[in-house]
């Protein structure tokens, strides 16, 4: 009997076996090694998505703008991208859930890119708003200098036109004459009757025109009034005058003369000087004496 036959095919099964065992044991090392460089990838993706999620809500932070439109729309992206990173971490990784959060991703950008240039534009525009209004306060500070240096002008122009308006006058004097028919001008304490004072007022052309109330003023030796008419009140001031004369000034030189008459407690005239004030309101125009012996 021959058992070569059987042999062989005991080989020809083993070989086989062999055969299949290999074949599968590479097919088992290329799906391992497949599905491990698979799983490095989506790693290295979801690192990547993770990344970026995260460089945004750092944007986020960095941004602020004043405008309460903008600000709800900065809530709600930050709200969003902070939602889709934490739902990323807790969810394996797999093609399908990357390729999900890719699109998200995607979508948040393109909202991100529009809300972006929306923010640079308005600090874009804040910027020229706010370097125009430092031009605009420098301007209304240079004008408000230029106004207070005119005021200040024009207050000492005022000043001076005030001061030229005032009415002066000259040539003050005054004379004593007796009480007879012919007037006669005396030196002489006993025989005087009255004071005449006379003065010129000057040419004034700023000067207001009209009417003017002229006051006399006559203290005599004891310091009495003479011929006292009363008092007038100009502002805390209170004069006592001896006459009071309307004139009419136009402008123009114009000689004064009134008269003193001495009233019954004023005779005789008492011998000494006689001071004589002149008075336009509350101003002095000027002053003379007179001597009676």
């Amino acid at each position: 009997m021959i058992v070569i036959p059987r042999f062989f095919n005991y080989k020809l099964i083993i070989g086989s076996l062999v055969v299949t065992v290999v074949a599968l044991t590479i097919v088992g090392f290329t799906t391992y090694e497949s599905e491990k460089a698979q799983q490095q990838f989506l790693k290295q993706e979801k690192k990547l998505i993770e990344s970026e999620l995260s460089q945004m809500l750092v944007k986020y932070d960095e941004i602020s703008e004043d405008s309460d439109v903008l600000s709800q729309q900065l809530l709600v992206a930050k709200k969003n991208t902070t939602s889709a990173l934490a739902k990323l971490r807790l969810l394996k990784s797999d093609f399908s859930v990357l390729t999900r959060f890719k699109s998200e991703l995607s979508d948040i950008k393109m909202r991100n890119d529009f809300l972006f240039k929306t923010i640079d534009s308005l600090a874009s525009e804040n910027k020229s708003l706010k370097k125009d209004k430092l031009i605009a306060l420098h301007a209304l500070e240079e004008q408000q200098k230029t106004n207070n240096a005119l005021t200040k002008i024009n207050a000492s122009l005022n000043k001076q036109i005030e001061s030229g308006a005032i009415i002066t006058a000259n040539s003050f004097y005054a004379k004593a004459y007796k009480s007879d028919s012919h007037s006669s001008e005396t030196t002489k304490a006993a025989q005087s009757n009255r004071i005449d004072v006379c003065f010129t007022l000057a040419e004034n052309a700023l000067a207001k025109q009209g009417n003017k109330e002229i006051y006399i003023q006559v203290l005599n030796p004891l310091n009495n009034v003479i011929a006292d008419k009363g008092a007038i009140q100009f502002g805390e001031s209170l004069l006592l005058y001896s006459n009071k004369q309307l004139i009419h000034y136009n402008n123009k030189v114009l000689d004064v003369c009134t008269s003193i008459v001495a009233e019954k407690n004023d005779k005789p005239f008492a011998k000494g000087t006689y001071y004589v004030s002149v008075f336009l309101k509350d101003r002095k125009l000027g002053e003379t004496q007179l001597v009676l012996n």
